[in-house]
């Protein structure tokens, strides 16, 4: 078996030591004599699993009491639909922060159940940078304040949390969660794709205040009601239990590695290794205002874009591969999340050298 080195954008590498527990208990788990996959959501078993993956996320993130843990399905892209559902009021108003494209899609889903005032934009400078607290234009009467922590496309992320007063603060994490501490209780909500730093695609975290449970406008679909799902402990339809199981699986791994701070100081070291590289050469470059850039997700370009082609075709042919970038940027973007190991941002470095050395 040879494994490559997957720098894509998501559904993404993930744990080797969580891929290898997984296939062990694929067939039999815990000598149940039954896959996970096989399994009742309502039986003993899997409400072990579910209920010990919630345990270990709350301890990884230290979520207080007084927020609930669901786990969802529809992605990122349903919370667009269900944040404003459940926290905007007919007729009310809500503050967003543009940092890119899914920041811009989140924004016109509100649009479509109440009025979205643009807080703080950087569209100017086709989104390569974080907008500062002070620019924040924030209302004390919206409902509530979204962000998108992490922005994948662009490769920009949020080094300092908001300050909204009394207004609660949404954040779409879904490409930085778990890659950092992280003080849940400075958030009203906070939900996430799983497919980048938590799991396979197909599970949505969501961690939410008590008191932001209930709201759901009359009129909206039943499961798009955080109460329902919050009464019902994520069960009120059938979760997407094998991706419950290996996110818990994943919980694990990241406790044992010491928790967040251990996983914070190592993507901290791959970042600054590849983002070294890349300010240091003058055959790459980097599009990113270097105080707002991604631990996470790190957007390059070459000089020549005429070896764009070559760069990709020799790097798949040294193992390294889904390095092309997002059409809005262009070139190329090697996403490192928590699972990337440092050897394999080394090896990129070290082709990319070496690749400068024989074009440059």
């Amino acid at each position: 078996m040879a494994r490559v080195y997957n720098f894509s954008a998501g559904p993404a590498v993930l744990p080797e030591p969580v891929l290898a527990q997984v296939r062990d208990e694929l067939l039999d788990w815990h000598g149940s004599g039954m896959s996970v996959m096989e399994m009742s959501h309502r039986g003993k078993e899997f409400i072990d699993i579910q209920h010990q993956a919630e345990t270990d996320l709350r301890a990884l993130l230290g979520v207080p009491s007084n927020y609930k843990v669901l786990f969802l399905q529809g992605g990122a892209s349903l919370q667009f639909s269900m944040v404003p559902l459940n926290l905007l009021p007919v007729g009310g108003h809500a503050d967003y922060v543009l940092t890119g494209s899914w920041a811009k899609k989140a924004a016109a889903e509100a649009k479509r159940y109440g009025t979205v005032n643009v807080a703080a934009s950087s569209a100017d400078t086709n989104f390569n940078r974080i907008p500062t607290q002070a620019e924040l234009r924030l209302d004390p009467a919206a409902a509530y304040v979204h962000i998108t922590g992490n922005n994948t496309i662009f490769g920009t992320e949020y080094h300092y949390t908001p300050d909204t007063g009394a207004v609660p603060l949404v954040n779409d994490a879904s490409s930085n969660i778990l890659s950092r501490p992280l003080d849940v209780s400075r958030f009203g909500l906070i939900y996430a794709g799983a497919q980048k730093n938590v799991g396979p695609a197909g599970l949505t975290l969501v961690i939410v205040r008590d008191d932001l449970i209930g709201r759901c406008r009359e009129g909206a679909p039943t499961l798009l009601d955080y109460a329902i799902h919050a009464e019902n402990d994520s069960a009120y339809n059938t979760p997407p239990t094998f991706a419950i199981y290996v996110a818990g699986l994943v919980f694990k791994h990241l406790l044992k590695l010491g928790g967040l701070p251990a996983v914070e100081k190592a993507n901290i070291d791959k970042a600054e290794l590849l983002y070294g590289l890349l300010d240091r050469s003058a055959f790459y470059n980097c599009p990113t205002e270097p105080a707002s850039r991604s631990r996470m997700n790190v957007p390059f370009t070459l000089t020549n874009a005429e070896l764009d082609a070559t760069f990709l075709a020799e790097a798949k042919k040294a193992g390294l591969v889904q390095l092309k970038g997002h059409r809005s940027v262009g070139g190329m973007r090697a996403s490192i999340y928590n699972a990337m190991p440092l050897a394999g941002v080394q090896a990129l470095v070290d082709f990319m050298t070496d690749f400068e050395r024989r074009y440059g």
